[in-house]
């Protein structure tokens, strides 16, 4: 199993390398799974506008920006794993750890948005997110990690292996 460069360049933008091409390409799936936890959550948060839900993801999107493991790569590191027969994942870099810090925010407006009765508002603003959570779940573009990247520099990476 091999993986493609342009994948490799999204996951670098997001503070990954790549050390060992086979062991990494056995992660790179895997990679993808605390961000798709948060897009069906915020995407049902946002869907029935369920402030209660959307405000329990912003201290997980915090942990997430301040911690090098978000806590749903915890859930998968102590378990889910055990299942696949595969490694931990690694740890997340500032870029995705950004990425997790812009997300806090963003939920905080939504949340807030449907608290205040700016229905129109809370949608606007959990599509949105709901949506760049979905592409960074669905191809590894993460547009977060890319907006750190501009705004930073390329960052030294972490290994994914």
């Amino acid at each position: 199993m091999t993986v493609s460069r342009s994948t490799q360049s999204r996951l670098e933008a997001q503070g990954y390398s790549c050390s060992n091409e086979q062991e990494f390409a056995v992660i790179v799936p895997w990679l993808r799974f605390s961000p798709a936890v948060c897009t069906v959550l915020m995407g049902v948060g946002t869907a029935l506008a369920l402030s209660p839900l959307l405000w329990v993801l912003v201290p997980i999107a915090v942990l997430g920006a301040l911690f090098s493991t978000h806590p749903f790569d915890l859930v998968y590191n102590h378990g889910l794993r055990h299942l696949t027969g595969t490694q931990p994942l690694p740890s997340n870099g500032t870029p995705r750890r950004f990425a997790c810090g812009m997300a806090a925010v963003w939920l905080v407006g939504t949340a807030l948005a449907f608290n205040l009765d700016v229905a129109w508002l809370g949608y606007l603003l959990g599509g949105l997110l709901t949506a760049v959570a979905g592409t960074v779940s669905v191809s590894h573009f993460c547009i977060p990690s890319t907006i750190y990247q501009t705004l930073f520099g390329r960052q030294k990476r972490r290994s994914a292996a």
